[in-house]
């Protein structure tokens, strides 16, 4: 069992890591700490979104429409964090 646990807690610590860097970098942009326009900045920016998208888009589709706010990465965010902490544990006998 833990040939399985370990590489699913690796997954979701990393997808939990580029979700805060996403967030972070979010904000960044937002408050015009960060600069799009520089080439480096828009390219982690580009990868960033591509890797998270495909998890975004099902959640906005279910979520209300809050226009200005968008709430699916805090709702991404806390399933990675429910998996993580409670869901994988219990799954796999270590809770």
């Amino acid at each position: 069992m833990l040939a399985i646990y370990g590489p699913l807690q690796l997954i979701l610590g990393v997808v939990y890591f580029v979700m805060i860097v996403h967030i972070m970098m979010s904000w960044l942009i937002n408050f015009q700490v960060l600069n799009l326009h520089q080439p480096f900045v828009r390219q982690v920016w580009d990868g960033l979104n591509r890797l998270l998208e495909p998890i975004y888009t099902p959640l906005r589709r279910i979520l209300p429409d809050t226009r200005p706010l968008d709430l699916a990465p805090l709702a991404a965010l806390i399933i990675v964090i429910s998996l993580r902490a409670y869901v994988l544990p219990v799954i796999f006998g270590f809770a």
